[in-house]
């Protein structure tokens, strides 16, 4: 069977964010370009199509319209806690000094001459439990969401006054990368729609494939297991299909120096998603702060309680700890309704849609059709009108008799005899967290005011069981500050580059082992950036 030949100034493996805006960076520049994506053309953009679409970005006009006082220095010594970087990490903590300095001219400025505009509040991430986490708000929400950024940016390359100079191939699946006279520049692979082979001819290759973490069994084993312990028995996915590392091996294979892969960012909150396209297919839950979060037994989590938007990766490595590596979340149907949020766009649709009308009214009377839809179709949730009848569905639910109902009940009482004392004698973490989050109009007005889970007005109560969803891979190829692909000594291997996830979003790992949220779509723009205008300056 014949093959097909590509030529351009540069080929871009992959057509998620990332390698589209190093694709406009380059027809910015008059370059010929092909993208190679493996995924169909409907899915064009990869994982930040679907994502909740937030952006971290330091000192933005719209956090100083809020009264918030952010800087560059402020941005990197809380990204540089929650990263808790090793003294070796030379090329990651130098992507972040470039992150924080250059996200508002290079990010914020560039989005918003596209097209991209953003929700008026910043929403406040990952504020730090024990340690610094984003001391202000930094996540920006686009309106429109992951679905709106990623279509204005097809739109901009569909418009473009150069788009004669761009080929988009999709269901090509690069299986080789092509050196020739010390250079990387091609690659050859098959177009899985006709099976024909094929190879792409550049200047340039930027390598644009996302992470690892939409394998799981390349997540098992790259699993850090100093931190966390053995893998969990399920894991869900919640990552790209085709995110599984392929491509770091065939870099790793050319000397290329592949870093920090046990770094993870993996969600505690994972749920089956109800309407999966693929195995293990895993829905991101935005947890309630009102909810109990406890163990496989119905014991509540702690001493220091679970609740979110505090830290993220403490609440997996808690949940790591126990015997049963997954967690339950209880509540009611008046927490469900005000404070569950799911970070993907099919499931914020006023937002999605940019319906303002109905994006306000989610806002101040919850999604009801939305948790009536998850309760009924989500395999993961239960409800019952009684605390005794949705502990013996919850057993039921995982097959045994794990949960003790007197003790899930006993600590549900506990909790909430702790609220009937009022916000004078209130002696427990999470209601001081809860007030604390109050403070911030953001979170007041998705969050209860010290709503007791056994309120007998607020029935049904709601059992959630969630699982760990891998996500995003926080290490990858490592990189110079241009974007170029180190090999092991820590030369440039000579037109090759690594952009977004691939790359650990800068660097081989730039977010260390944590991340500020909103750090990762960001990282992909910026890095596509400085790649084309390496590339072309």
């Amino acid at each position: 069977m014949s093959s097909t030949n590509y030529k351009a100034d540069t080929v871009i493996i992959g057509g998620g964010i990332a390698g589209i805006v190093a694709a406009l960076e380059l027809l910015d520049r008059n370059k010929k370009v092909v993208i190679l994506d493996r995924d169909v053309k409907e899915k064009f953009g990869g994982l930040a199509r679907e994502s909740f679409g937030g952006l971290f970005m330091v000192n933005t006009p719209t956090q100083r319209k809020r009264g918030i006082k952010d800087s560059p220095e402020l941005a990197l010594s809380d990204w540089l806690s929650v990263a808790q970087m090793g003294p070796d990490d030379v090329w990651p903590r130098r992507w972040a000094e470039q992150y924080v300095n250059r996200s508002l001219e290079d990010v914020y400025s560039w989005v918003v001459k596209k097209g991209v505009t953003f929700f008026p509040f910043v929403h406040w991430a990952e504020r730090g439990l024990f340690t610094p986490g984003n001391s202000v708000p930094r996540f920006h929400l686009v309106w429109g969401i992951g679905t709106g950024l990623t279509l204005t940016m097809i739109k901009n390359l569909e418009n473009h006054k150069n788009k004669g100079n761009l080929q988009i191939c999709f269901r090509h699946h690069v299986t080789r990368l092509i050196e020739k006279s010390g250079a990387v520049t091609s690659c050859s692979g098959i177009d899985e729609e006709t099976g024909k082979e094929f190879t792409a001819e550049g200047e340039n290759l930027i390598v644009a494939s996302g992470g690892i973490n939409g394998d799981l069994n390349r997540v098992r084993k790259e699993w850090d297991r100093k931190d966390f312990g053995e893998p969990p028995e399920v894991i869900l996915n919640g990552s790209h299909r085709y995110a599984n590392g392929e491509i770091h091996d065939l870099i790793s294979g050319m000397n290329g120096n592949v870093t920090h892969l046990k770094n993870m960012w993996n969600y505690p909150s994972g749920v089956h998603h109800p309407e999966a396209d693929k195995e293990n297919h895993g829905l991101t839950l935005v947890p309630p702060k009102s909810a109990l979060w406890m163990n496989y037994e119905g014991r509540r989590m702690g001493p220091m309680p679970l609740i979110t938007a505090y830290d993220t990766r403490f609440i997996v490595e808690e949940i790591c700890k126990q015997k049963k590596k997954f967690s339950w979340q209880i509540m009611n149907w008046k927490i469900l309704l005000k404070e569950l949020a799911v970070q993907n766009s099919d499931y914020n649709k006023p937002l999605r849609d940019k319906k303002a009308f109905g994006f306000i009214k989610s806002v101040l009377f919850g999604s009801p059709e939305m948790c009536r839809f998850l309760m009924d179709n989500c395999q993961d949730f239960v409800y019952a009108d009684t605390l005794p009848e949705l502990a013996k569905k919850m057993n039921e639910k995982c097959g045994n008799q794990d949960i003790d109902p007197g003790l899930m009940i006993s600590e549900i009482k506990k909790y909430d005899d702790n609220i009937a004392r009022g916000p004078k004698f209130h002696n427990d973490e999470q209601l001081r967290r809860i007030a604390h989050a109050r403070q911030y109009l953001g979170d007041k007005l998705r969050t209860c005011k010290f709503q007791p889970i056994g309120d007998p007005g607020a029935k049904p109560y709601i059992a959630i069981r969630e699982f760990i969803n891998s996500r995003k891979s926080l290490g990858g190829i490592q990189t110079d500050l241009s974007c170029r692909v180190l090999t092991k000594s820590g030369n440039p291997i000579s037109g090759l580059y690594a952009i977004g996830e691939c790359a650990g979003f800068g660097g081989g790992g730039v977010h260390g082992k944590g991340a500020l949220e909103g750090t990762f779509i960001g990282s992909c723009i910026l890095t596509g950036r400085i790649a084309a205008r390496t590339i072309a300056p």
